[in-house]
């Protein structure tokens, strides 16, 4: 028998996607919801904080978790982190992220637990070009969109599967990122304003973090839209 080599071969697997519920007392039936998103190497606890710091009383929030687990380096030895994508097979990782959010909110749907008119996405990091990918999937699903140190898709001028949404956009970004040049914020927040009807965005003095300030200004901005 002659050799042969296949490769990329593969066989579908049914995997678990963890995320946090938080629904507060005072939360009536169909609440809003902000769905959190971690960034590169961290985890659904850290997002749930940091939702928790800036949604207004009654909003419920689910903080998902990426599905790539790996060891990352801290100060106390090696942790376990999540991630969302590589660069190797990336559409599979997005189509992911997308049933996983569409997954999560047809369950608190079902439930009556919120008002699907009313989601919104929190993203940092890694997740804002993900969260800004699922918006132009499907236009229809966040009323709002908050994107924090962050890029956009890269296939943002060549995707044909991309649609024009009009959720409320809030983008912030700091001026010593220790991942993106000033240039380069200055680029991705020029191609969405020219994208998106109802865009701000505002630059801080900050690194690749999520301030105290950026928090406040995130909380007015939640605030308005009820």
């Amino acid at each position: 028998m002659d050799e042969t080599l296949q490769t990329d071969l593969s066989v579908t697997a049914e995997i678990k996607l963890y995320y946090d519920l938080f629904v507060p007392k005072e939360a009536q039936p169909k609440a809003p919801l902000l769905i959190a998103v971690h960034g590169y190497g961290a985890h659904k606890r850290y997002m749930m904080r940091e939702a928790r710091r800036v949604a207004p009383e009654g909003w419920v929030i689910a903080s998902v978790q990426g599905p790539h687990q790996h060891f990352r380096p801290t100060n106390d030895g090696y942790r376990v982190g999540f991630g969302w994508l590589t660069d190797l097979y990336s559409a599979e990782s997005v189509a992911l992220h997308h049933k996983f959010l569409l997954d999560v909110i047809g369950k608190l749907d079902d439930e009556g637990t919120i008002d699907t008119s009313r989601v919104f996405l929190y993203g940092f990091s890694q997740a804002c070009a993900l969260n800004f990918r699922f918006a132009f999937t499907y236009p229809d699903v966040p009323a709002g969109i908050i994107g924090v140190c962050g890029g956009i898709p890269g296939d943002l001028e060549t995707s044909e599967l991309y649609k024009p949404f009009n959720a409320l956009v809030f983008y912030l970004y700091g001026n010593d990122d220790e991942f993106y040049t000033q240039e380069r914020f200055a680029e991705f927040d020029e191609k969405l304003r020219t994208r998106l009807p109802d865009y701000r965005s505002k630059q801080y003095v900050a690194k690749h973090e999520i301030t105290e300030e950026m928090r406040a200004d995130i909380r007015g901005f939640l605030s308005g839209m009820l």
